[in-house]
């Protein structure tokens, strides 16, 4: 028996009562529909009933995410059976016990149905109805209509956000994790509206419902009330009809409440405050519009035959809170300061101090971008530049300088311009309060605002409002912020300048950094074997080819393996690639797919190799065979690009370096890879060969 004892409260133990509470609350209400209750236990749940509804609404008023309260279309079902359970419970003993008064049912219903309506069953139909068309007709209807179309908006633009994501994530302005929480708000936030349309119409299944079983109750209690307990026909009319209508209003009442909670769920919009901020800080914060109305409604207040002391007072009341917003508004309004004038300086003789050092990376704002790098103002540009420097050192391998933030009065104020040692390699505008909808190629409708270009890639774009923000994610635009505008293009070309941020300050600091791990490894090569220069040199030549060096281990031993025999950078970067041929591939072809490539008809890579068979490094070709060679390539690396596939060069070894060099000028998004490179288990299918038919 004690073991027994034991067992049980092991059991109750292991058992959370917050898991319990929903599975007993829906049998209870199960076994309302089944089982006979005493009127004060009715009155327990109806009154039960009408707090969960105030609970409800409260909820739904202090909510400020839609997603805080996603449980809500799950509450809508549960408290819509609770109603209807309530109703069959009431009706049983209504059915049973009204003929012995109008507290038959509980003091509840007797109070809805007397002192609410005056024990005037006439009143009480009426209220009833009235109550039922409200809920029925003009909330649910309209909040089932916006849920609908929540849904479906919801539903077209998830692509949008999810490349809206993607973009922030490649441009480092957020990790995996926030990457993957968003995607999930995402999925939830179209759950959510997809069940709440469909939960919408539990309500309005509940109105129609408490028609029918008012109806039903009346036509019932005058049959019981006459055939069985043998009541006059206007006596029993006066009791199951009284009952009738406190039981409907007992139920419609806390129906309508949440009903209004759902229109308020699904018809506010996002933001930081709940609804009464919301309301308080968009309709009561200009002194001068509600001081316009104060003035409207005394005007009204003086016409004769008007009720001139209530409209007085209300416009005395709407006044008086007009001059005190507009109070408050003066003290908040700063009063100028007087700087004084700085004290004139003789001219101090020249020094090294006035020779200012060039940043490596300098980014120029407009003055109407200031808030966006202002520590003060919290710029959200500022984390994003953080955010993109550490991204790029875990990517590519390297840290590049910090990027010097400055304003600048002589560029147009939305204008920003991107510098490199001093020299502008990048220059855009955005704009603080707006939106970029960038049309990535395919897109479902078109949008009011600034035409423009995306500053880092060239592709067609559109300013707009912030409230179109949502249609254009619906269209199939990926949106953007400014902040995220300009550190987009500035990630932009740090990737593609990456050869030259790399120094021979980050390239010693690149090996502080590895000795700590191999410090015999990097002691061997520098200096012993090979200058920091060459290093350098061949790190550049890796970077200056897209290829990432964040497996220095590799590259390191590479050099050392190979330094004793040349100590020409070129060589040591061919072998490098070689090394690294598995990364470099899997970089360009992610995963084991077959790479798919371009390849050079035999008969020009024969002439190619006679052309370099002198061993010049000033190689040159003859003007017909170039053209040739860049038209024929740069239509090839476009198919590629527009079939999804990177614009790959497959070549003979001897080749490889002299036509990525020729090439990269002129087909930018061109990779050139020498056989050597490739490993042995890729499959390689040439989709196009430059030279011959394709």
């Amino acid at each position: 028996m004690a073991a027994s004892s034991l067992g049980m409260q092991s059991f109750l133990g292991r058992m959370n009562l917050g898991q319990m509470a929903a599975p007993i609350l829906i049998l209870m209400i199960l076994a309302m529909m089944v089982l006979p209750l005493p009127a004060f236990v009715l009155d327990v749940f109806f009154t039960f009933n009408i707090a969960i509804s105030v609970l409800v609404l409260l909820v739904a008023v202090n909510t400020q995410k839609t997603l805080e309260f996603s449980v809500f279309p799950t509450v809508l079902l549960v408290t819509t059976l609770l109603r209807l359970s309530l109703n069959v419970a009431s009706t049983r003993v209504v059915m049973l016990e009204g003929h012995t008064g109008p507290d038959a049912a509980g003091k509840v219903i007797e109070a809805f149905g007397h002192f609410l309506v005056g024990g005037n069953f006439a009143v009480g139909i009426m209220v009833f109805l009235i109550l039922v068309v409200i809920n029925f007709v003009v909330i649910t209807k309209g909040a089932g209509r916006v849920a609908e179309v929540s849904a479906r908006f919801t539903l077209d633009a998830m692509p949008g956000k999810q490349m809206a994501i993607d973009a922030d994530l490649n441009a480092g302005l957020i990790g995996e994790d926030e990457a993957r929480k968003r995607r999930t708000e995402i999925s939830r936030e179209s759950e959510f509206f997809g069940s709440m349309d469909g939960a919408s119409k539990f309500v309005r299944g509940d109105a129609v419902a408490g028609i029918i079983i008012m109806l039903l109750n009346v036509v019932g209690g005058l049959i019981v009330g006459v055939l069985q307990h043998n009541m006059e026909l206007a006596q029993a009319a006066k009791n199951y009809t009284l009952l009738t209508i406190g039981d409907g209003l007992v139920a419609q009442i806390p129906g309508l409440i949440i009903s209004i909670a759902a229109g308020m769920v699904v018809t506010r919009v996002s933001d930081d405050r709940d609804i009464g901020q919301q309301v308080m800080g968009q309709m009561f914060r200009s002194g001068k519009v509600i001081g316009i109305t104060a003035a409207i409604l005394g005007f009204l207040g003086l016409i004769p035959g008007m009720p001139n002391l209530v409209f007085l007072l209300l416009a005395s009341a709407l006044g008086w809170f007009a001059w005190t917003i507009m109070k408050r508004e003066q003290r908040i309004v700063e009063t100028p300061v007087t700087v004084a004038p700085a004290p004139v300086q003789e001219a101090l003789e020249a020094s090294w101090n006035d020779v200012a050092a060039l940043d490596v990376l300098g980014l120029e704002v407009g003055y109407r971008l200031i808030p966006l790098v202002d520590k003060s103002q919290d710029g959200e540009l500022l984390r994003r530049i953080r955010g993109l420097r550490k991204k790029f050192a875990q990517e590519v391998g390297f840290l590049v300088s910090p990027v010097h933030i400055r304003d600048n009065l002589e560029l147009k104020p939305n204008t920003y311009r991107i510098l490199l040692k001093g020299v502008e390699i990048g220059q855009g505008e955005a704009y603080t309060g707006q939106h970029l909808a960038i049309n990535p190629g395919r897109v479902a409708g078109t949008l009011n605002g600034t035409a423009t270009k995306d500053p880092a890639f060239g592709l067609p774009a559109i300013w707009i409002d912030v409230g179109q923000r949502e249609q254009a994610q619906a269209y199939g635009y990926t949106v953007v912020d400014a902040s995220t505008v300009v550190a987009t293009h500035l990630n932009h070309l740090i990737l593609t300048h990456a050869a030259e941020l790399l120094g021979r300050q980050e390239v010693q600091q690149l090996l502080d950094h590895l000795a700590k791990e191999m410090p015999k490894l990097v002691e061997d090569l520098v200096p012993k074997l090979l200058p920091l220069g060459t290093l350098q040199k061949v790190l550049q030549s890796m970077l200056e080819e897209g290829v990432h060096i964040r497996d220095m281990r590799t590259i390191i031993e590479t050099v050392a393996d190979h330094a004793t025999r040349t100590q020409n950078a070129d060589e040591l970067a061919t072998q490098v690639r070689i090394a690294l041929g598995r990364a470099i591939v899997q970089q360009l072809f992610p995963g084991n797919s077959e790479m798919q490539v371009m390849s050079l008809d035999p008969t020009l890579e024969r002439l190619l190799s006679q052309a370099v068979a002198g061993g010049s490094e000033n190689t040159s070709f003859e003007p017909g065979l170039a053209d040739t060679l860049v038209r024929e390539t740069a239509a090839a690396a476009e198919r590629q690009v527009n079939l999804g596939l990177p614009a790959v060069l497959l070549v003979p070894a001897s080749l490889r370096l002299l036509l990525s060099r020729f090439l990269r000028r002129t087909v930018s998004q061109l990779k050139v890879l020498s056989h050597n490179e490739v490993p042995e288990n890729r499959i390689i299918k040439v989709t196009s060969i430059i030279g011959g038919r394709t």
